[in-house]
């Protein structure tokens, strides 16, 4: 690929801890341990820094319930996930499933939705995305506020199954079920659509937002036209400040095109907070007690003041990339090679140079190495939820960045991968793949278990 010998010639020529690539350019971080997704980008001025701190505190801090005497941080629910960012994305990191059926669902949400049903259903999730749920929404809310009861309660069971290569190693693969009990405003739609998602880490994100729409599209190919089995696909959204369809670029099915929009969905659907982009509780003409509830005491009638937004938005943008390790390695040097000879970058691919940015210096003209391409990709049924969003169909999802993965064990304690956490290793999250990656798969499982063992090195390097 195009970017290869470019990040090649930076990963083997380090010679020291300190010239080790920067993942995320002069963004990059050597933090580690368990802070290590929490430091703002390396090239941020000292006074801009002041401004990621006070947007870390809004992040980091929990929401109450509406009215109190901290007014800038009223107005929970009446029906809410989390009463704070960081209960999800543990210190900027990734979530997880619950482990059993008496565990909570914090860090994972379910989303909800219809499926369509008429021709002008399609259209309309096409353009505006999923149709929500009649009584439920668009996720479930398993907490609330006092006089409201929350929805319902996620329980979980996980199934074990094993995977043998032909060399006769075997490893165990988990995939959980999830089950929605005690509603309490009635009974599901008949063509319900449900997904779970885990709360993805936040490291990186402005460096995403600033690819150019031209970069990400030179990957596209829809048709598959030199066939190679790999046909990645751009999601067309609705961007709720704009009023106008965008390219998508996060979230799990790249179903939000903004980082602010991406915030401010959260803080709705997530913690029960309303803002100029979401000014409407997530209550449903169902849900009477919900729609009683007082407001909290933002300005101009939402609970997340504008300005609130916008500190929050910057701190997500300037969520330092922590630089890879171990570049001098064998194994690692082994294992980038054969990332690269059994078509991984397919998908995954290895860099990006960010535009000239004058309103965004810290992330102007950045050679970043995220090993994504935003792109929709077919992964196969194993990992299909079945549900549909914008141009996403129910086998699609967009490829998740690689940068910082060999740090999620210090960050929130595990390894959770892929968007429900099933997988507990870079091993099994591959083992996971299917569709478009299944030919990529079947290269790896006929390697030598050192082969193997040296992908999963690398990608633990990021």
């Amino acid at each position: 690929m195009k970017y290869r010998a470019a990040f090649t010639a930076m990963l083997f020529s380090a010679p020291a801890f300190a010239d080790l690539p920067l993942t995320g350019g002069e963004t990059s971080t050597r933090q580690q341990g368990n802070a290590a997704f929490s430091l703002p980008a390396s090239n941020l001025p000292l006074l801009d820094k002041v401004d990621f701190s006070v947007g870390n505190s809004f992040f980091r801090n929990p929401w109450v319930i509406a009215p109190s005497s901290t007014t800038a941080r009223d107005g929970l629910g009446p029906l809410f996930n989390t009463n704070g960012c960081q209960s999800c994305h543990i210190q900027d990191g990734r979530g997880h499933a619950p482990e059993s059926q008496t565990d909570n669902a914090i860090s994972m949400l379910i989303r909800l939705s219809v499926a369509p049903e008429s021709d002008l259903d399609i259209e309309t999730q096409r353009l505006y995305g999923p149709l929500p749920e009649p009584i439920y929404g668009n996720q479930l809310q398993d907490l609330s506020v006092p006089g409201t009861p929350a929805e319902g309660k996620i329980e979980t069971q996980w199934r074990y199954h094993n995977f043998a290569y032909p060399d006769g190693k075997t490893i165990t693969l988990k995939k959980p079920e999830f089950a929605i009990r005690n509603l309490a405003y009635g009974n599901f739609h008949t063509r319900l659509q449900t997904s779970a998602r885990i709360a993805p880490q936040m490291i990186g994100l402005g460096l995403l937002e600033q690819i150019s729409e031209a970069d990400i599209l030179a990957n596209a190919d829809p048709e598959d036209s030199n066939q190679d089995g790999i046909s990645g696909r751009a999601n067309r959204v609705w961007d709720v400040r704009k009023q106008a369809t965008a390219l998508g670029r996060f979230g799990w099915k790249a179903g939000m095109p903004t980082l602010e929009q991406q915030n401010a969905s959260a803080f709705n659907g997530d913690i029960g907070i309303t803002s100029e982009l979401f000014p409407a509780d997530d209550c449903t003409r169902h849900q009477k007690q919900c729609l009683s509830q007082p407001n909290g005491s933002g300005a101009g009638g939402y609970e997340l003041q504008p300005e609130v937004l916008t500190s929050v938005t910057f701190y997500t943008q300037h969520l330092a990339v922590p630089v890879q390790r171990n570049s001098q390695s064998v194994s690692v040097q082994h294992g980038y090679a054969q990332f690269e000879d059994i078509g991984c970058s397919s998908c995954h691919v290895s860099s990006f140079t960010t535009p000239k940015l004058a309103d965004l210096p810290a992330l102007s003209e950045q050679t970043i190495h995220p090993f994504t391409d935003l792109l929709l990709h077919d992964m196969g049924p194993g990992l299909a939820d079945n549900r549909e969003e914008f141009l996403a169909n129910g086998r699609e999802w967009r490829t998740p960045p690689l940068w910082g993965t060999g740090y999620h064990a210090e960050v929130s304690g595990k390894q959770s991968l892929l968007h429900d956490g099933r997988a507990g290793s870079v091993e099994e999250a591959i083992l996971w793949h299917g569709g478009e990656a299944e030919q990529v798969k079947q290269r790896f499982v006929a390697l030598p278990e050192a082969s193997r063992q040296a992908i999963i090195d690398f990608v633990n390097s990021l």
